[in-house]
């Protein structure tokens, strides 16, 4: 990624973040970014790909949170638990917000191979091995309990039920 393109999507993320997207148009993102719609034009290609690029981005730092947090524990109920907690925070909703508007506008593809070939990584530092299908489960489910989250406004049943989903795990 190019220092300039790097830059606006880093400020970009941040207005995202503070005043969420909802159906602002270009130009009034490229206004609140200090930019102009012809840059993000430019460097995006349209509105789909600056939520894509959004959702990329905010994703990857999601799976680096995954990965740093396995470095603490060796528990993997622990650690999904913890990025549960991230994932599902009042200072996130923007952003989940803005991935299943990803998953409208793209289809969604390409969203959860990226979490597929992480999960080897992070199960080996935690000494155990994933099935690809309990992994595709887990993405399933979180991403379910987070349009439950933004249905209701309410975190709290949606994070009781992935205790009770990582309290299954448990012989």
């Amino acid at each position: 990624m190019n220092d300039a393109r790097t830059r606006l999507l880093e400020r970009i993320v941040a207005d995202v973040g503070a005043n969420g997207l909802g159906d602002r148009s270009l130009r009034d993102l490229a206004v609140a970014v200090g930019s102009s719609h012809r840059m993000l034009h430019y460097h995006f290609g349209s509105r789909a790909g600056v939520v894509t690029a959004l959702v990329e981005l905010v994703e990857a730092s999601q799976r680096a949170l995954l990965d740093e947090l396995a470095d603490g524990t060796n528990d993997p109920a622990e650690l999904v638990l913890a990025l549960w907690a991230r994932v599902s925070s009042p200072a996130m909703r923007p952003f989940v917000r803005l991935f299943f508007e990803c998953v409208g506008a793209t289809g969604g593809r390409g969203l959860t191979e990226p979490w597929l070939e992480a999960g080897p990584a992070i199960a080996a530092k935690l000494g155990t091995e994933v099935d690809a299908t309990e992994l595709r489960l887990g993405v399933a489910l979180t991403r379910g309990l987070l349009i439950d989250v933004l249905a209701t406004g309410d975190a709290g049943p949606a994070t009781d039920s992935m205790h009770r989903y990582v309290a299954m795990w448990k012989p």
